[in-house]
Formats: C-alpha cells, sequence, structure tokens
C-alpha cells in the first residue's frame, strides 16, 4: 500500500539566517513521502540563495512578490499535491525526526480530517532552550469561544478539507489563521485528533507578537472571526483568550 503524501508549506521573506534550519529540519524527517514547498516573497537577503542551494530537496519553490503571509500560504496550498498539508515557518523546526511519521500514524489510526499538538516557543539564538510551552488538548465544540485553539503551526490537514471549505482569508491580516481553524473545527465541524506531544519549536519574535499593537490587532480580528463565521462570542473574548497563554507560563 503506497503510503500517503504529506506536503510541508514554507513561507519566506528575508529569512537568511533561520532558513537552512527549517530545511534541514523537514529533510532529516524519517517519513520517505514528503513534498517541501517553498513560497518566498523576493527575498533580499541571501534567503534565495540558500534555498537554492538545497537544489533537489526542494520539491517546489517560487520566490516573486505577495501580499502577505497568508498569500503566500494560499500560493502554496494550491501548489500542494499531498493528501496531508502541514505549514512550517521559516524560522520554526520541527521537535524531532519522527514528527511527520507519528503524524501520518495518527491520521491513519483516527481516520481524521486534522491533526495538531503541542508546541514548545524557543529562544531565537539558541533553539534547544525552551521559554514557554502551549500544551493543547482535545477540542470539544465551544471550546474556541473560552479562548481555547490549537497552535497553527501543528495543524495537519486533509488537503481535500482545504478544497471544500476554503484557503487562508486574505481579509484577516494576523489572525487568518485562527479564522481558518475556527471555520473549520466550529463552524464545518471536520473530525479531528489531538496528538499528545510536542511537534514544533518555533523562535520568538513573531509578527504578531512583535510589539503591543499587532496584539490588539490581532485580538480584534479574532473576534471578527466569530462575526465572518457567524458565531456569538462575548465582548470580553479579547481578555478571555489572554488566559491560556498565561497558563502556558505557569505550567512550562
Amino acid at each position: 500500500m503506497e503510503k500517503l503524501r504529506v506536503s510541508i508549506i514554507t513561507v519566506s521573506y528575508n529569512s537568511s539566517a533561520t532558513i537552512a534550519d527549517t530545511i534541514r529540519s523537514v529533510e532529516s524527517q524519517t517519513y520517505p513521502n514528503i513534498e517541501h514547498i517553498i513560497i518566498d516573497g523576493a527575498s533580499t537577503d541571501g534567503t534565495v540563495d540558500i534555498i537554492k542551494h538545497y537544489g533537489i530537496k526542494i520539491s517546489k519553490f517560487i520566490s516573486e512578490p505577495d501580499h502577505g503571509i497568508y498569500d503566500a500560504m494560499n500560493k502554496g496550498l494550491k501548489l500542494s499535491s499531498g493528501d496531508i498539508i502541514g505549514i512550517l515557518n521559516s524560522d520554526d523546526l520541527y521537535i524531532d525526526n519522527s514528527v511527520i511519521e507519528k503524524v501520518v500514524e495518527q491520521f491513519e489510526k483516527t481516520m481524521c480530517d486534522a491533526l495538531y499538538g503541542d508546541l514548545y516557543y524557543v529562544q531565537k539564538e539558541n533553539t534547544d532552550v525552551i521559554v514557554r510551552k502551549w500544551h493543547s488538548k482535545q477540542f470539544v465544540p465551544g471550546s474556541f469561544r473560552k479562548g481555547w485553539h490549537p497552535p497553527h503551526p501543528t495543524f495537519f490537514v486533509k488537503n481535500d478539507v482545504y478544497s471544500k471549505y476554503g484557503y487562508f482569508d486574505l481579509q484577516f491580516k494576523l489572525a487568518a489563521d485562527f479564522e481558518l481553524m475556527l471555520r473549520f473545527l466550529e463552524n464545518h465541524k471536520i473530525k479531528q485528533s489531538y496528538l499528545p506531544r510536542p511537534l514544533i519549536k518555533m523562535r520568538l519574535g513573531g509578527a504578531t507578537n512583535k510589539n503591543l499593537q499587532n496584539i490588539i490587532r490581532q485580538n480584534i480580528e479574532c473576534y471578527d472571526a466569530f462575526k465572518k463565521n457567524s458565531i456569538q462570542v462575548s465582548y470580553f473574548y479579547p481578555v478571555i483568550r489572554l488566559f491560556p497563554k498565561v497558563l502556558q507560563y505557569i505550567k512550562r
């Protein structure tokens, strides 16, 4: 029986300091049937040269201007030929070389449409130093309204789910990943599975959390995502969603 094909999408822009680590993280996976797609936003810092250095190890590569990270992700989704799609950002890493193997095993065992796990935030300069742990849990309907959502970098989805329910909504500049997970899990109620193990190391310092203004904007966008999906939520939601994040520091 042919193994399920997994497409990994990496989007990059001026990521020369970290992109090689990300590529090697995919390359070192023990699972044999992986398609690695890199969508670059016309980097000017040497990122493109680093990507080209890895040659045939990259299945598909585009470098051209885009309209932001979610536009780039949508380009990658449209190019993906895998049965399962994961997104690995250009400054993130898999926690070990068996992640994709374990993910596929869980898909086959549970027959789910989407899967997610845990995420570790690590120091930008030293990815062996864990700063914060995001332990997720099994989704139940209504979880999003209580401030919970899966860590998007750990979110693997079947290709046909994207085809059926759509890609990232570019109306959302900082929370399109949140809106997509909300749409899939709460609105369309796809079958999901929680894999209780760390899957991703995520460097601190992403676009969403780089300043207070972006954090506020993201919270507003998350609130708007509920309205877009016709899901009622408390006006206090932006405050409610802070509690799970505080617990990440307490339980590290």
